[in-house]
């Protein structure tokens, strides 16, 4: 059985609302036993984020004024201007939840279609860009949630339960959005009871 799953939700500051972007997909499943539940399924990969860096940042040698009207999402696999959850960088926070695959490995391995990386080297894709226009979205950085930051024991206890969230700010310390690869201490890792 299918349901709504929700991708991506933004807590806009200063306000009472959200916005909230939503896909179907398949709910991880459960098999009850005698000592509780025990995952069967797909595992959620939540990415909860904070202290967005607003909607203008320093200049680059593309762009000597500055880059402004940002935006981030999560990029698909191989397709840099397929992004889901796209929000405004002034939000407060985002959530994105994506699905994904363990791959039975000695190391932290998923697979998904917003999964990026060969085997042992998989991490997610926050795309940073441009927009200046509705439907535009000039890419200008990207930082990567590195999946071989994960503790095994985190990892282990997300298979059992069924979801993996990583909490991290998106401001690095100049101000900027952050990029680069994201591991730990920028990125904590814990796993959660769906």
């Amino acid at each position: 059985m299918t349901t709504p799953l929700t991708t991506a939700m933004a807590h806009v500051p200063h306000s009472g609302t959200s916005l909230s972007c939503t896909r179907p997909c398949q709910r991880a499943h459960t098999r009850r036993s005698g000592t509780g539940e025990t995952h069967t399924g797909d595992v959620i990969i939540r990415i909860e984020a904070h202290d967005l860096p607003g909607r203008s940042c320093g200049p680059s040698p593309e762009r000597p004024g500055g880059h402004h009207g940002i935006e981030v999402g999560v990029q698909r696999k191989n397709e840099p201007g397929e992004l889901m959850g796209q929000v405004s960088a002034d939000v407060k926070s985002v959530v994105w939840e994506l699905e994904a695959t363990p791959v039975p490995s000695e190391v932290t391995d998923y697979r998904g279609p917003y999964i990026s990386g060969p085997p042992g080297g998989r991490f997610i894709y926050l795309s940073w860009g441009v927009v200046e226009e509705p439907g535009s979205f000039e890419m200008f950085r990207r930082a990567k949630i590195m999946f071989d930051g994960i503790p095994a024991d985190v990892m282990a206890a997300a298979q059992k339960s069924g979801v993996l969230v990583g909490r991290l700010g998106l401001t690095d310390p100049k101000g900027n959005p952050t990029c680069a690869a994201v591991r730990p201490p920028l990125i904590e890792w814990t796993a959660v009871i769906a």
